[in-house]
Order: C-alpha cells, then structure tokens, then sequence
C-alpha cells in the first residue's frame, strides 16, 4: 500500500508540472492533493478564488489523505489535504489548519428497508459477524461490504470511531465517496460509508444509534461519525500558498464550504 501511495504522488507531480507550465510564466501556481472527501470542495473554492485572483492558478488532485500528507512532505504539492480523526506521526512537523468538518455517513440502497444501525451491528457488518440483510431486519440477502482503501482519510476516520474493526476479506474496495456512493447505488444489497456533503437521492443515509447526520446534530456533538478535515503545509505558508488558505478561512470561504454540505470550521 505504502508503493502505491509512492506512486500516486509521483504521478501527481507530474500532473501538477505540467499544469505549472501550461499555466503560463504570469500566473501564481499552487498545488493542492489528498483527501477524496474535501476534493469537490477544495475544487468549487479554487474556481471561486481563480475567478477572484486571476493571475493564481490552482491545481486541485485527490488520492487521499496519506497521498495528501507524502505530497507535502515530498514537495510534490504546496497544500495537502487530510481527514483525519488525528493525523499521523509522519504529519507532525507539518502546519496544519483545521478549515472544515464533516460528518462520515453509513449509506444503503434506497430500495433497502433498513433505516437505522446501532454501532455495535456497523461493527459486526464490517468484521464479517452479520452477513445477511433479515438479521437487521430487512430482507433475506448477503450484505455486500463496502469500503474505502487502506490510506484514505474517510477509511481511517471511520474504523478510528467505530474500533475494533477487521475488515471482512469479501469487502468491495473503492478509491473515492464518489465511487463508494455510485457502488452503493446500484446495489440493493450493499452497504458502504461516505461524507455526508456528497449525500444524493440516488443512495439513502442511515441514522445510527436512532441519531441522523445532519448540521444540527453534529454541531450539537450528537452524531458521533464526525472529523475535522485538514489543510497541511511544509513550514509556515507564505505568499499565493497563505493567501489561499487565508481565503478558505474567510467568512466567505466558510460560508461557501458551509453552503455546499460541510461544517465551517468557526
């Protein structure tokens, strides 16, 4: 797992080099990598903030947290992102700043009866102890596992609150919310966990111990499936690099994340 994060930085940059020349001599260019999660986010900022600032460019790419934490270290991005419960040892000498939270959503198929899950059961789908649909009281079906990668933020975040989890060997293992979310859809009998600012009516969010993930209760601090995400930085940012995050963390940046589905940091 480590080679593959290894290589998706590599990979990343060479994107962000080519980007960095395409964008031309004139303009200011900032890297950003990592969390799947914020991604969409970071992206719908950046345009905001291009079209403010026309001479910076701004190259967003995913790959998860740990591409986001090794893609900083490595120089290969001037900005990681992470979503994190806590970050790693290898993030410590980083500058971290905290410009969202998000709730972390166990998601079914809409056609699927079931509508609620106590933690304990999450645990026992995950471990492998439930495995059929009518133990929970839906309908007579294998359940059909799913998770994200080893290394992804959301992952980490997930079996960090919930504990004690050994993922069953059957799991179907996708690379983003996006294509845990687009499983889950067309899966009546699967079962799968994503950030709660990319819900849509194609998959049904469950509550969990009777309590739904939404602003209200995780502001409240009553939904329990919940973690900060981060913006990471080699050393203090300068410049274009603080600029940015300065903006993220303006009153209109926060509106923005808060607008489209996360929770403002302050």
């Amino acid at each position: 797992m480590k080679l593959k994060i290894v290589i998706k930085v590599i990979i990343f940059a060479i994107i962000a080099g080519f980007s960095l020349q395409a964008c031309g001599k004139n303009k200011l260019s900032i890297t950003v990598a990592g969390s799947t999660a914020f991604q969409p986010f970071a992206e719908k900022l950046a345009g905001l903030y291009m079209a403010e600032k026309p001479n910076t460019h701004i190259t967003i790419q995913g790959g998860g947290s740990a591409v986001g934490i090794q893609s900083v270290l490595s120089g290969a991005a001037n900005i990681g992102m992470a979503d994190l419960v806590q970050l790693p040892p290898e993030a410590k000498d980083l500058n971290s700043y905290i410009v969202a939270r998000d709730g972390i959503v166990m998601i079914v198929n809409p056609k699927n009866s079931v509508k609620n899950l106590e933690v304990s059961q999450i645990r026992d789908i995950y471990n492998g102890k439930i495995k059929n649909w009518k133990e929970l009281g839906g309908n007579d079906h294998k359940i059909n596992v799913v998770s994200r990668e080893a290394g992804s933020g959301t992952r980490s975040s997930y079996e960090a609150i919930i504990q004690n989890i050994t993922l069953v060997k059957e799991a179907i293992i996708q690379d983003s919310n996006g294509t845990v979310r687009e499983t889950v859809a067309n899966d009546a009998n699967a079962i799968g966990y994503i950030s709660h600012g990319i819900i849509n009516d194609k998959i049904k969010a469950l509550t969990i111990n009777g309590v739904s993930c939404t602003t209200e209760e995780i502001v409240n601090k009553k939904y329990m499936l919940v973690r900060p995400i981060f913006l990471l930085t080699k050393g203090a940012p300068q410049d274009r690099v603080k600029a940015f995050i300065d903006y993220v963390l303006s009153k209109n940046g926060q509106d923005i994340i808060k607008a489209n589905g996360l929770i403002p940091a302050i």
